[in-house]
């Protein structure tokens, strides 16, 4: 909304020139720039982008090496992964969690414009069937309470839309996935290209692997469905209500007696119910 489409200091204008465009092509960079803000430079904006990145990098990193770790521990993955150091570090987790990073030397090969587009295409269409997989989660989770008699009360919190909101959301989510790739059937006027097949890999590549990984496990694991009424709500569900409990008292102890402070409040009634 800030640059025009077509600047040539984009790096999306510089695809023809063989990937040649430097790191002031950011879209940020160059609104800063044309906009004359002082002490707007490409090196100060490029290193705010590149703390940005880092703090998203190690926040996904640790949640990456957690996911296996739980995994490992519950049996659905190698057991080696489940083993700690002696500071609780998922070592072998957080080695294979890292092992990834070296995508990023796809770069030498592909050139920077070509890799940037395949990662960007790659995490936008996982991080969607991730939300395909929690939407559909909260469908049947509310299906297996409701089948079970389980009332809105005894649940700390309600999703405001319900499970309409799941299912409006999960349709767009799906029509989203599906059109995730709509550009490589077009012709792109700045490479010129009428067809990309590697880029129509990567944009729907994670398709047949998710659906692979799932039915794979369930053929693999022989494991059967689950009826809303056959659901375990309430395995661990003790330990669970104790460890909540006992958090609670520690945060009445610290404010007072006061379970949340009345800007706390306003969020949770206001933009709570959207975050």
């Amino acid at each position: 909304m800030t640059v025009q489409y077509n600047n040539p200091e984009l790096l999306t204008a510089n695809a023809k020139s063989k990937n040649t465009a430097s790191a002031a092509a950011s879209p940020f960079v160059v609104a800063a720039l044309n906009q004359g803000v002082v002490g707007a430079s490409v090196d100060a904006i490029n290193a705010c982008i590149l703390v940005f990145t880092f703090s998203a990098a190690n926040s996904d990193l640790y949640i990456a090496t957690r996911t296996l770790y739980s995994l490992a521990m519950e049996g659905n993955a190698p057991k080696i992964f489940s083993r700690t150091n002696e500071r609780g570090v998922p070592v072998y987790a957080l080695a294979l969690s890292s092992a990834f990073c070296c995508i990023a030397f796809m770069c030498q090969r592909t050139g920077v414009f070509y890799a940037f587009t395949f990662l960007v295409s790659l995490v936008t269409i996982f991080g969607i069937l991730t939300w395909i997989s929690i939407l559909v989660s909260h469908i049947f989770f509310v299906r297996a309470r409701k089948a079970q008699g389980v009332p809105d009360s005894a649940l700390r919190f309600i999703s405001p839309f319900g499970i309409r909101g799941s299912q409006i959301a999960l349709i767009f989510a799906c029509v989203i996935t599906i059109f995730n790739g709509f550009p490589d059937f077009i012709h792109d006027d700045v490479t010129g290209k009428k067809w990309d097949p590697a880029q129509f890999v990567v944009d729907y590549i994670p398709i047949p692997i998710y659906l692979i990984m799932i039915f794979g496990y369930k053929v693999f694991m022989k494991s059967e469905g689950v009826t809303p009424m056959g659901a375990d709500l309430f395995g661990g569900k003790a330990k669970i209500d104790e460890d909540e409990a006992e958090f609670l008292e520690e945060q009445r102890r610290r404010r007072g007696g006061m379970l949340e402070t009345r800007w706390e409040k306003y969020y949770r009634v206001s933009l709570g119910n959207f975050f």
